[in-house]
Parts: C-alpha cells; sequence; structure tokens
C-alpha cells in the first residue's frame, strides 16, 4: 500500500507506518538540514525537496494515503500560538489542498496540543469542516505517546480521515497497561557510560563509539532553571524539544533543587553529573533504531530533527491500526463527493478524546 509524507522531517512518522508494511515511495521536506538524513536512512523513497507550496497534486504518485505534521510552531504552547495568522500555521491548508487533489483513502496529520486551545478554536473547526467537505469521516484527539510503547511523556494531537463511503471512523488502539509503559531505563541505560561532549561544544563529534551519542555543552539559562528537568530512571522522559539547549538532563543525577519561586539549582556535590541528554539518547527516547543515522554539523539540528519527529513506535501502533481498518477497501475506488451529496458534517467529526 504507497502512502505520500509531507513535512516528512527526518522521517519518524515515516518509518513507522514503512514497519507494519506500508510503502513510502515519495515524500516530501523543505528543510535542507534534513535532506541528507532522510535520504540516508530511506534511500528507497524519492525526496521532493520544495516547498510544499510548489507542489501539486500531479507531482504526487498514486497513493492510498497521506501523513504528515505540518508545523507545530505557530501552535505550541512555548511559542507565540498564533495559530493560523503564522504563514507556518497556514500549511495546513496546502496539505488540505493536495488531500483534495488526491483523494487517498485515509489521511493522518499530526499536531502539537496547543491547537486545541481556545484560540484556536474557530481555526481548527474550519480544518475539520475542510476535510469533512471532501468526504471524510474525521477523528481526532489527544493522545500521549507514552502511552504506546514510548520511554517518555508527549502529548500530541492525532487528526485521521476515511473516506465516508467506509463508513468507519479511526480509534486509536488500546493503549497500554499502566505497569508495561517503559522509562528511561528500558530506553537508555546501557549509554551512560560512553557519552562524550560535542566539539567545542556544539560541534559533531567524529571520535565516537556509538553515532550521535554526543551532548552540547552550553550554559543553562533562567527559563531552564525555573524548574526541574531531571526525570529519574524508573520515569518517562519529559517531552524531546527540537533543540538541544532545551533537552531534558540525563537521569544520573539527582532532581534539581527548588530554592524560590520558579528558581532550582543543581544539587550541591553532585554538579558534576548535570548534563544534557545526548543526540543518541533523545533518538532511543523517540524510539528511533540505532542503525539510524542522524547528519549535522550543529549538534542542535540533531536535537532538532529529533525533537520535531513522531515517535517511531508510536506511529507504528497508528499505522498497524490504520492498515487493519482500511485493508478490506484497499482494492476499490472512490469518487470525488458531490455538490448534491447530503452530508451532515457535524455528525462525521468524531471529537471524542481519543485515547483518554
Amino acid at each position: 500500500m504507497n502512502i505520500a509524507s509531507f513535512f516528512a522531517g527526518a522521517g519518524g512518522l515515516d518509518l513507522g507506518f514503512h514497519q507494519v508494511g506500508f510503502v513510502i515511495p515519495w515524500a516530501n521536506e523543505f528543510d535542507k538540514n534534513i535532506w541528507s538524513t532522510y535520504e540516508r536512512n530511506a534511500p528507497q523513497t524519492i525526496l521532493d525537496r520544495r516547498s510544499i507550496v510548489d507542489v501539486k497534486g500531479s507531482d504526487i504518485p498514486g497513493v492510498i494515503g497521506m501523513i504528515g505534521g505540518p508545523p507545530c510552531q505557530s501552535w505550541s504552547e512555548a511559542g507565540a500560538a498564533r495559530g493560523i495568522e503564522d504563514h507556518r500555521g497556514q500549511l495546513f491548508f496546502e496539505y488540505l489542498r493536495l488531500i483534495e487533489e488526491k483523494l487517498p483513502h485515509f489521511f493522518l496529520a499530526e499536531n502539537v496540543s496547543g491547537i486545541l486551545f481556545s484560540r484556536h478554536n474557530v481555526a481548527l473547526d474550519q480544518i475539520l469542516d475542510s476535510f469533512c467537505e471532501l468526504g471524510y469521516n474525521v477523528s481526532f484527539g489527544l493522545l500521549n505517546a507514552h502511552h504506546y510503547g514510548v520511554p517518555q511523556d508527549r502529548e500530541r494531537v492525532i487528526i485521521v480521515g476515511y473516506r465516508t463511503q467506509m463508513n468507519k471512523f479511526f480509534s486509536p488502539p488500546k493503549p497500554i497497561p499502566e505497569f508495561e509503559r517503559k522509562v528511561l531505563r528500558q530506553s537508555i541505560f546501557d549509554l551512560a557510560d560512553l557519552a562524550v561532549p560535542a566539539k567545542e561544544g556544539v560541534y559533531a563529534n567524529s571520535d565516537l563509539e556509538i553515532p550521535n551519542h554526543e551532548y552540547l555543552v552550553s550554559g543553562f539559562s533562567s527559563m531552564y532553571m525555573s524548574r526541574n528537568r531531571v526525570r529519574s530512571w524508573d520515569e518517562p522522559s519529559f517531552t524531546i524539544q527540537a533543540g538541544g539547549r532545551h533537552a531534558p538532563l540525563h537521569p544520573q543525577a539527582p532532581k534539581m533543587l527548588q530554592v524560590a519561586k520558579d528558581q532550582r539549582i543543581f544539587a550541591p556535590g553532585s554538579e558534576h553529573l548535570y548534563r544534557r541528554l545526548t543526540v543518541r539518547e533523545a533518538a532511543r527516547i523517540q524510539t528511533f533504531p540505532d542503525d539510524f543515522i542522524f547528519d549535522y554539523k550543529n549538534v542542535n539540528d540533531g536535537y532538532k530533527m529529533i525533537g520535531n519527529a513522531v515517535p517511531v513506535e508510536f506511529a507504528r501502533r497508528l499505522a498497524l491500526q490504520i492498515k487493519e481498518d482500511i485493508a478490506p477497501f484497499k482494492e476499490r475506488k472512490f469518487r470525488k463527493v458531490l455538490p448534491g451529496d447530503a452530508f451532515h458534517f457535524d455528525e462525521i467529526i468524531n471529537s471524542v478524546a481519543l485515547g483518554a
């Protein structure tokens, strides 16, 4: 089953779908700092390097599905949260345009939890209604990747649409029982003694026993020191961020001590234990396999690629459910929705909290 990927990034979402049998002959990614990493790890895929704005439906091969994570910075709680007013937020509509041109059996869109903020309600409703008008049953909700085999607390909004003729809505796979959910010890314990600092603090180090196993060396801002950044070995990681300066600290260190409101310090006598997670540790926490190599000159680009990615195992579990749902329809051809079709859009949006 062929699918196309948009805003592909380093390829975490793509790899998860590939692992369950989907084929990705074509993908689109505009960030030149990512191209070599994607192509190195997915040589079977043609990578279109243009902006999605310049891509036409006719450029995309025949596919049964379309997947992607439109840029999330404009919806983010940590950013300006300008949403659809930001040009990056408007790229969501470019994704919608290409879905309209190709009309695949299904689509998936991933985004940050900030898209659910009340200030974005009108824009989100517009996006969901637009999907429905194209003839899709739409499900959306907030899922935590930790509930699906990822050793990290990471909440993301997942939007999935199935052609209305399937008479089916996407429901996420059943979450893993709490006692089986993975923690840091299971993910990165074996890497602790092999980490090395990046050259001059920020540059890729060629003297590595494990690829990408280097960490950023720089100061810690007052914002960083405003809260604890250490999770213990037997907890899931904090969310992996798209940048090295805000990477979580390694669990070898004690948790930071609060000395005032929004002010913490490293535990006295243990200061030497506080270092950021390495690029490889962040990749492990995002469930990338060790043979997935990230190409960069500045380690911040490595952290960015990984932090912006969809965790591979989370993607795999979503993909497995989608594969099962669409299997009976994979050979079926669907016609385009016509103006006279009597769809009641408020009835074909499944807005239950997926995986609550």
